[in-house]
Order: structure tokens, then C-alpha cells, then sequence
């Protein structure tokens, strides 16, 4: 009963904050609501691989995820409050709300267990963040909104289209109970082509969610001008969404005759995936837009590793974990740098050291574990995908990763030492700095504190449950 509790509550805790008009109270039902999504994923890890209300199962994948989202909750909330301090209560609590939804929502997506439930939570989730991008009520908010709602219900027709296909599969009058459990029984009789035909739709559908190529341009706007705090949970725990869809089905179809098919499909996305992300990184003009692109870079290392397969199924899902540490922590740390410096375009920037160091510190050192430089945890997975490499003789697809790895460290290094220590390019003065206290940067540090440790020591519980994700892919 205890996800029944829990969307219960979230959807009462979100009506309530529109019915009390008090930023205090708001805060409060904030931190209840991510106390009680923490009370939900301790109970998920308790019970590993039991249903509830018949369309939810708390799998190794999902609740490594949800527990991923539990951990940023409280970050996210105090940033948003921070972000949010000076808005009219009508627009507070509009956000306020919609983040719970939204959180509640990809909840929802990570505990499915059937593919129908889990587009309606997909779906979901597109309503919901709709609402923050347009937050600022800006022009260019407006044009992010209106294409990330279009993109993205485009993207998700398409997966419904490869979730028919798998009804054509399971060839039954209550096909839209669709469970993973059921379509595994009858996979390997099925038709290899419209098994093709249901992973390629899928595959497309849910890259606008993942982020990757080819629906990766709507994740890339809605960065632009999204609130930092959800800037952080679009490229972090929504891409997760993503992942999870396009994995759930690449281990459904692993057995059958396609997988092979399936690899490369996945290696060329991700290959495309860093192509794109290096040459647009290179000339990016935009913080928050090279950032944007560096999850596009690291969505491509997480196609990739699972198309190579071997310990690259276990270096994705170490990506996913390290990536939204890392990423989180960035997106949180543009908040303060737009107080500081009151822009995210890369040729006002400068000097932020001298004018925030703790922001600086945590700039660099983000900046270093999300290109996976030593003693970036991130290092351990990329040493295991090129490892996975040489093992199956892919050494073209390891060529080109390294070499479009070494742009994207080029980029990024560059342009960040530039804000760090250069001087800005187009405006002579700095503006007036916007006080921001040091004690923000606390989450951001811990985060990549996290991300450092993990570098050194995986404790049994994280190999455990990601294991447990690949066991029926024979990579271990």
C-alpha cells in the first residue's frame, strides 16, 4: 500500500499548496513531500521485486533511480526556494506544485511495470515540466514551452506506436496490460521484424525524454531558460526516465534474434549523440546550452556502452548515477553564478573566482568529475566502456569516441577557465554582484564529494543492485 500512500499524498500535497497562499506553508509541504518520497523509496529497497496495486514493481532499475531522485529532492527544493524567493505567491506556488507533480510523476515511470502504464507516467511528466519551463513567463520561455510540449508528444506517439507493435506481439485482447513480465514469456516467438519495428519507434520516442539523438534538440532548448533547479532535474532524473523506457525494452528483446540489430542501432545513436554534442560545445555562446550538451555527450557514452554490451551494461548504469551527481550539482551552482554575474552568456562571464570563490571551487571541480577526469568516478566507467571495446574488437567505435571525447574536454575546459579566470569579452565593468551566500554551495559540494568517493570505493549495495539490472544480459 505504500505507493497508494504515496500518490495519494503527493497529489493532496500539490492541491494543497495552491489552496494556502503562504510561502511558508508552501516550503513546508515541500520538504513533507520529499520526506515522504524518502520514506517511499526505503520501503521500495526493502522489498525488492514485489508489485503493488498490480501495475507497480519496485525492480533492481527502478529503485536504483528512485533512490537516485530521493537523494535530489532536498537540493532541489531548497535551490527552488532560493530561485523562487522574490516571485508573486502565484508563481511560487505554481512551481512549487508542478515540481511535486513532476517528482511524483517520474516516480510513477520508474515503478511501472507494464508499458502502457509506464507512457501514461512519460506523458505525464511532459505536462508537468511544461509548466516550469515557462516559468520566468518570458518570450523565449514561451517558444521552449510550446516546442518542448510539441517535440516531446511527438516522440511519445511514436513510442505508443512501438507499444502497438507490441501488442501485435502479445496478440491478445488485453494487450494494454502490457507487462514486462508477460511479453518476456513470448518474446522469442515473435516476429524479429516487428520486434525491429517496436525498438526502433521506442528508441526515437523516448530519446526526446533521454535526451539523445535524434529527438535531443528539445531537451537542449528547454535548458536555455528552464529555473536552474529544473534545469538540473530535466538533464538528470528525467533523462533517467528516458534511459529506463529505451532499457527496459533493449533487455526485453536481449533474448531474441535482434540483439545484434539492437547494438548497433544503439552504438550509432550514441555515436551521432557525441558528434553533435562536440561540435556544438565547441562554438556554444551559452552556459546552461554547454551543459545541456555535455548530457547529450554523456546520454551518447550511456548509448553506447550498452550497444558494446559486457561491462558496458554496468558502466551505463554508473553513468546514470555519476551523471546526475554531477550535473545536479552544476545546474544548482548556475543559480548563484547568474546572481553573481547576471548572465549565462559565456562572453560576459569572467573573473568569478574573484568574486565567488566557493562557486568557483565547485565550477572546476564539476566541471572535472563530469569530463571524467581522475578522481572523477566517471573515470572508472569510461576506462570500463573502452575496456569493453578492445575486448569485442570495436576498435572504430573506440577510435571515434576518444577522439570525440578529447573536443568535448577541449570545449569545456576552455570555457570554464575563461569564467573562472579570464576577463569578460564584451562588457568592460563588471556588473554590481548580488550577494550569495556560501553556504549554498554545501549540497553541490557533498554531491561531488559522492562522485570522488565512488571513483575509489562502490559499496556493495550500489554493485548489488546494478548487477542485478544485467544479470540476464551475461555481462558478469
Amino acid at each position: 500500500m505504500a505507493v497508494l500512500i504515496f500518490f495519494s499524498s503527493a497529489f493532496l500535497l500539490s492541491l494543497s499548496v495552491f489552496l494556502f497562499r503562504n510561502k511558508l506553508v508552501t516550503r513546508l509541504i515541500s520538504l513533507l513531500y520529499a520526506l515522504i518520497h524518502i520514506g517511499l523509496t526505503i520501503h521500495s529497497w526493502m522489498n525488492l521485486n514485489s508489485t503493488e496495486l498490480i501495475y507497480f514493481t519496485f525492480s533492481s532499475s527502478g529503485v536504483l533511480l528512485l533512490a537516485i531522485l530521493s537523494l535530489l529532492t532536498i537540493p532541489t527544493f531548497y535551490h527552488g526556494f532560493v530561485y523562487t524567493a522574490k516571485d508573486d505567491i502565484r508563481k511560487y506556488n505554481i512551481y512549487h506544485a508542478s515540481l511535486i507533480l513532476l517528482m511524483t510523476f517520474m516516480s510513477g515511470a520508474y515503478l511501472a511495470n507494464g508499458m502502457t502504464v509506464l507512457w501514461i507516467f512519460v506523458e505525464a511528466t511532459t505536462l508537468a515540466v511544461a509548466a516550469l519551463i515557462y516559468h520566468d513567463r518570458t518570450e523565449m520561455a514561451l517558444e521552449a514551452t510550446w516546442k518542448y510540449v510539441f517535440i516531446c508528444s511527438t516522440g511519445i506517439a511514436l513510442a505508443y506506436l512501438g507499444i502497438l507493435f507490441l501488442g501485435f506481439i502479445y496478440g491478445r485482447g488485453d494487450a494494454a496490460n502490457l507487462t514486462f513480465e508477460n511479453l518476456s514469456v513470448i518474446i522469442d516467438k515473435a516476429n524479429p521484424l516487428y520486434l525491429k519495428i517496436a525498438f526502433l519507434f521506442v528508441l526515437v520516442g523516448f530519446s526526446t525524454k533521454m535526451g539523445l539523438f535524434p529527438m535531443h534538440t528539445v531537451t537542449i532548448d528547454a535548458h536555455s531558460v528552464s529555473p536552474p533547479p529544473v534545469s538540473a532535474l530535466i538533464s538528470t532524473t528525467l533523462m533517467n526516465v528516458g534511459f529506463l523506457s529505451i532499457f527496459r525494452v533493449y533487455s526485453l528483446f536481449a533474448s531474441s534474434p535482434i540483439r545484434s540489430f539492437m547494438n548497433n542501432v544503439l552504438i550509432l545513436a550514441g555515436i551521432l549523440s557525441l558528434l553533435i554534442a562536440a561540435g556544438y560545445m565547441l562554438k556554444a555562446k551559452h552556459l546552461k546550452r554547454m551543459l545541456a550538451y555535455s548530457s547529450l555527450e554523456n546520454m551518447g557514452l550511456v548509448a553506447i556502452a550498452t550497444g558494446i554490451g559486457g561491462e558496458g551494461y554496468y558502466a551505463a548504469f554508473l553513468i546514470i548515477v555519476l551523471h546526475s551527481l554531477i550535473k545536479s550539482s552544476l545546474f544548482y551552482q548556475m543559480g548563484q553564478l547568474s546572481r553573481v554575474l547576471h548572465t549565462f552568456k559565456l562572453d560576459d562571464c569572467g573573473r568569478y573566482m574573484a568574486l565567488y570563490p566557493a562557486g568557483s571551487l565547485v565550477l572546476i571541480t564539476g566541471v572535472i568529475c563530469i569530463l571524467g577526469i581522475p578522481p572523477s568516478g566517471l573515470f572508472i566507467s569510461e576506462i570500463m566502456i573502452f575496456r569493453a571495446m578492445v575486448t569485442g574488437s570495436n576498435w572504430a567505435v573506440l577510435i571515434i569516441t576518444f577522439f570525440l571525447l578529447c573536443f568535448v574536454i577541449y570545449a569545456m575546459t576552455t570555457r570554464t577557465m575563461h569564467i573562472v579566470f579570464s576577463d569578460p569579452r564584451s562588457i568592460p565593468d563588471q556588473p554590481q554582484v548580488t550577494s550569495v551566500r556560501a553556504v549554498e554551495t554545501v549540497s553541490q559540494f557533498i554531491l561531488l564529494g559522492l562522485v570522488v568517493i565512488l571513483c575509489f570505493y562502490q559499496p556493495p549495495f550500489l554493485t548489488d543492485i546494478i548487477k542485478s539490472n544485467i544479470l540476464t544480459l551475461g555481462s558478469f
